[in-house]
């Protein structure tokens, strides 16, 4: 613990900071929880996305084995922008994810399969919906690191700070409550000795 002056004037600056330190810790905490729920919020929004892509491929899987035709569908279209937002948890700028706007290259319908719309619109679902569960993945981590860093300042202020505020404050008042009795011994005793002085010379 640094060493402290035990003064009055370290006594106030003392009193003042645990104030601080107790008025900020509960904004911490809630700031903690509301993290910690979010964190919870987007983990459960993944795994609904990846049950969705799941279940998405079970039934792809279903009718697409039935068209022998080897077509990559990869050539007829393309990513072509991914549109997010900025959106604020618990104080935090996170990127959002939007939409996905795909660009197509023409094909001739009359030279390719049937199932071919279908097959571009389910990789292009597919595509969408990996690149949202991409998103929330770096939306976890963004709020994992500020929580880390807020649990950290929680307990810095819950386990240092205040009880350290504490310490000083008690030791300054134990101090000047010493240097008070003091004063009040050595007035009485510098009392005693006047009187009697008086009362010898009255003598």
């Amino acid at each position: 613990m640094p060493k402290i002056r035990l003064t009055k004037n370290e006594l106030k600056i003392q009193k003042e900071a645990l104030k601080r330190f107790q008025r900020y810790l509960p904004t911490l905490e809630l700031k903690k929880t509301q993290l910690i729920n979010e964190i919870r919020v987007i983990r459960n929004q993944v795994e609904e996305v990846r049950k969705e892509v799941a279940a998405f491929e079970s039934d792809i899987d279903r009718w697409i084995a039935v068209f022998g035709d080897d077509i990559d569908l990869g050539k007829l279209f393309s990513v072509e922008e991914i549109v997010t937002r900025i959106g604020n948890i618990a104080g935090i700028d996170l990127v959002i994810f939007e939409d996905v706007v795909f660009h197509e290259e023409p094909y001739d319908l009359y030279e390719t399969p049937l199932w071919i719309d279908r097959g571009i619109n389910a990789c292009k679902h597919k595509i969408e919906q990996n690149i949202r569960i991409k998103f929330l993945e770096d939306q976890i981590e963004v709020l994992r690191e500020e929580l880390r860093i807020t649990t950290q300042r929680v307990n810095l202020f819950e386990k240092v700070k205040i009880p350290e505020s504490k310490e000083n404050i008690r030791r300054i008042n134990i101090y000047l409550g010493d240097e008070r009795t003091t004063e009040v011994v050595r007035g009485k005793i510098s009392k005693a000795k006047i009187h009697r002085k008086k009362e010898l010379a009255a003598a």
